[in-house]
């Protein structure tokens, strides 16, 4: 993975870091939206400007990739390369969870 990549997605925003989580599946900009408010209870919502900006650096930079398009719904899915960002955040996140219960 690209230095540069990893960089400016590592660490993620909030945001960021839910639009490739709800990713693993096959989804569109309105189901993410759906998605991310429910697991938070509504304390993260996306709006429109946010998601279809950040869809489409993610597809630009490769860790996402547009699958097919339904009516005006595009739905996408992560990439290998995003896995992998979504891995490091992960494992980010779990170490100052660690440093916060070991602290």
């Amino acid at each position: 993975m690209d230095g540069k990549l990893r960089r400016s997605y590592v660490p993620m925003t909030e945001t960021g870091f839910y639009i490739l989580f709800c990713l693993r599946e096959e989804a569109h900009g309105y189901n993410i939206s759906q998605r991310v408010q429910e697991m938070t209870d509504g304390a993260v919502r996306i709006g429109a400007g946010t998601m279809y900006g950040t869809l489409s650096r993610m597809e630009k930079d490769g860790l996402i990739r547009f699958v097919r398009e339904e009516g005006k719904r595009k739905t996408y899915r992560i990439t290998p390369v995003g896995q992998e960002i979504l891995d490091l955040e992960c494992r980010r996140i779990e170490r100052l969870y660690r440093n916060l219960k070991e602290g």
